[in-house]
């Protein structure tokens, strides 16, 4: 069993995944606003963040305040659902009132059931030194946020997974601590409270592993135990309603997966067998089964890729300019989508995620700029009237011309300063 120590700036809690799905107006909101068990999370217990002693509620006064002055509670809410997300880690210091609310489940689940939740786009890097740290940006505003420190055991760590629940709950886990090996570790940075939390280890310590999350349930399968270059059949899932891991079925053989996607609620991986062979599995959870597969999709699976619609798409060049379509009844990557317009080979404007945003695919860089591709006009085009399609919302880099990036790779000045390692998109 390892030995348990609290990291800063996470506390131990159990998960906040519990919405109010069911709430679709503010009538008879007031039963949610703040100092009614309804409308807060599960107790959190401070591992870290100190707090003062409360005093007793004998002595505290009976009287509210209103969340806004001269409107009843129900109304206020109405206005404050509406205020920007950008806005909102103010709200949460104008009072404690505001602050439990704007906490709650009450409150973001409202405004998801009113469309008006946003999605940002949260992008893990690593320095030359090794350094991790992260970064949030707004695509409404096209502004980069600030955010709290990466927890320490995870500032430095390798092969970590990365991936979202519900919606507002970004997970780290497992990994290889550069002093204590490989990890079984779990933490959670909950878009909400804007603050690190913890959630129960692994089952099994692994690094570079292979993980998905399929109808809210994270999956986490292979990769490698400890620094021996030991590869792992072994799988485990995690249910945050339950706040547990448990084992599901050996993969069909050990491997270090490179690459996967969740595609028609199927899991596809690729990677490295014990022998360095390259080779795929498939993984379905209704049976708990997982079975080798080899055909066209994964013949032509080699860069980042996403689902959405329905559609499995896939970077098709560096610069993830173009994108490739699979054509599921031709069993090929033969349809595709391009901007006619590249940006050149310098690893900074590699492309290194592709994630859904909004309803549209958004490819992130190296240099931390995003275009965005509405897929949803794509159909019935050919390559050269799709150029419309591409929008570039952060263009960091953007206007570096394949003549510049030769001359610097010339100069040996186009050393990668960070590249990305997870990206992931939260909503709140």
């Amino acid at each position: 069993m390892d030995r348990m120590v609290q990291p800063p700036l996470v506390d131990t809690t159990a998960c906040l995944c519990r919405v109010d799905a069911g709430l679709k107006t503010v009538a008879g909101a007031k039963k949610y606003v703040p100092r009614t068990k309804l409308c807060l999370q599960p107790s959190i217990k401070p591992s870290i963040h100190p707090t003062r002693n409360k005093a007793a509620r004998s002595n505290r006064s009976c009287y509210q305040s209103p969340l806004l002055p001269g409107l009843p509670d129900d109304l206020a809410i109405a206005c404050l659902v509406r205020v920007p997300r950008v806005e909102h880690r103010k709200l949460r210091v104008v009072c404690k009132r505001w602050y439990r609310l704007l906490c709650g489940n009450f409150f973001y689940s409202l405004r998801k059931s009113l469309g008006i939740a946003e999605e940002w786009i949260y992008i893990i890097k690593r320095d030359r030194e090794g350094k991790i740290s992260w970064h949030a940006f707004d695509p409404v505003y096209q502004l980069w946020q600030p955010l709290p420190p990466v927890p320490k055991e995870y500032s430095e760590a390798l092969g970590f997974g990365c991936a979202v629940l519900s919606g507002c709950h970004l997970y780290l886990f497992g990994g290889k601590d550069l002093l204590k090996g490989s990890m079984r570790r779990v933490i959670f940075y909950s878009a909400r409270t804007n603050k690190w939390h913890r959630a129960p280890d692994m089952l099994r310590r692994r690094h570079f592993f292979g993980s998905c999350v399929i109808k809210n349930r994270l999956y986490v399968a292979g990769g490698e135990n400890e620094g021996v270059h030991r590869s792992l059949r072994s799988a485990e899932v995690y249910n945050p309603n339950k706040n547990r891991w448990s084992f599901i079925s050996d993969m069909s053989t050990a491997m270090v997966p490179f690459i996967g996607v969740v595609y028609e609620d199927k899991w596809f991986l690729k990677g490295l067998g014990p022998h360095r062979q390259v080779m795929s599995e498939i993984y379905q959870p209704e049976t708990d089964s997982w079975y080798p597969f080899y055909n066209g999709m994964v013949a032509g699976w080699r860069n980042p890729c996403a689902s959405l619609n329905g559609q499995l798409y896939a970077l098709d060049c560096k610069d993830g300019c173009k994108l490739r379509v699979y054509d599921e009844v031709g069993d090929s990557w033969s349809k595709h989508i391009d901007s006619k317009i590249h940006l050149g080979n310098s690893r900074a404007l590699e492309a290194a995620a592709l994630v859904p945003l909004n309803g549209k695919l958004c490819i992130i860089r190296n240099n931390m700029s995003i275009s965005l591709v509405d897929i949803s006009k794509s159909n019935d085009l050919k390559g050269t009237t799709a150029q419309h399609l591409w929008e570039t919302i952060a263009g960091k880099g953007q206007f570096k011309t394949l003549v510049t990036n030769l001359w610097s790779s010339l100069a040996g000045r186009n050393r990668l300063k960070s590249h990305i390692v997870h990206c992931q998109v939260l909503q709140a």
